[in-house]
């Protein structure tokens, strides 16, 4: 193999926090961060990764947006290198370590309330958009659903907008067209569980 194909990464892009961050940024561009979930992420210290970010964003490869006064980043999908570094990172390599994402799946996250729970949405809104992040429906009388959803906010790090409803309340708005629902679907669905096929 030639010496061009093993390059680290951190050498095409000048450090390695760098190329953590184009990594973690371009492999999930449909996501968003805020600084300490990222240092947590990529395992750097915080003073590397601002300064990193600051250059980032500074060359319009990363976005920000400012949300319950955090500052989260995100990959510019609209630069014109974007489609590059995505097909750089969408590889998994070796040099710059596989970044995982140190959240459960959303099936690990329900199999707590599985019995109670008829269906989840979730999905893709960005920080400051209308809408909810997370549709839940299910049987919520004893507030097994509102503590774990107040559970899934935390272990997600960030605020999230949610709604539960019945079972029936839900059918029910559904087959009136009600605006809420309509808008809940009208967003970007990133996940959905749904056992019973009522979505």
């Amino acid at each position: 193999m030639s010496k061009e194909n093993v390059m680290p990464l951190e050498k095409l892009f000048g450090s390695r926090t760098r190329a953590k961050l184009l990594a973690l940024f371009f492999e999930h561009p449909e996501k968003s961060f805020y600084v300490r979930e990222i240092t947590r992420v990529i395992e750097e210290q915080i003073h590397s990764v601002r300064r990193e970010l600051a250059n980032l964003n500074s060359l319009g490869l990363v976005k920000t947006e400012n949300y319950e006064n955090k500052v989260y980043y995100a990959a510019n999908t609209k630069h014109p290198f974007a489609r590059p570094m995505t097909e750089i990172f969408s590889r998994k390599i070796d040099s710059v370590h596989e970044i995982e994402m140190k959240r459960p799946s959303w099936d690990e996250y329900v199999r707590p309330v599985s019995n109670i729970l008829n269906a989840l949405l979730v999905t893709n809104r960005l920080p400051g958009q209308d809408g909810l992040d997370l549709l839940i429906i299910g049987d919520d009388r004893s507030r097994k659903l509102t503590r774990w959803a107040e559970l899934v906010e935390k272990r997600q790090g960030k605020p999230l907008n949610y709604a539960i409803m019945s079972r029936e309340d839900y059918l029910y708005r559904r087959s009136v067209r009600d605006k809420f629902v309509t808008d809940v679907f009208s967003l970007q669905i990133s996940e959905k569980y749904d056992p019973e096929k009522i979505l």
